[in-house]
């Protein structure tokens, strides 16, 4: 009796918690903010400039995906200059990238001897 009323009493208060995560998780692919307005990128050759070994700042850079080095590392372009890039595992998208798929890429420029960005989210243009 005293086992059944304890597994009772834990359902009722772990329900609303079970609840509350399973929402979570059906709502995982909504963007919560959608903005169409400016933004302000940066040119590739720009971060280049600084290459120091602990060099990190936020980067937004328009171009496209030319080629993949491995599973997540590829090699972006502005259409000036090229740099290397590493997608977050989190990343998802719901179309195929091709080298002709123009991309906003939001992430974090670190610097050193093979600079790169850190890619945090990809906005198809």
């Amino acid at each position: 009796m005293k086992n059944t009323l304890l597994t009772i009493a834990t359902t009722i208060i772990l329900a609303p918690t079970f609840a509350v995560a399973s929402d979570h998780d059906d709502n995982k692919h909504e963007h919560g903010i959608v903005y169409s307005g400016p933004i302000e990128t940066v040119s590739i050759a720009s971060l280049l400039d600084n290459t120091r070994m602990l060099t990190e700042q936020d980067a937004i850079v328009d171009g496209k995906i030319v080629r993949q080095l491995n599973n997540d590392t590829f090699i972006f372009s502005d259409g000036q200059r090229e740099i290397q890039i590493e997608l977050d595992d989190d990343i998802h998208l719901l179309q195929p990238l091709t080298a002709d798929t123009k991309v906003r890429i939001f992430g974090e420029y670190e610097g050193g001897n093979t600079p790169e960005i850190e890619v945090d989210h990809i906005q198809i243009l």
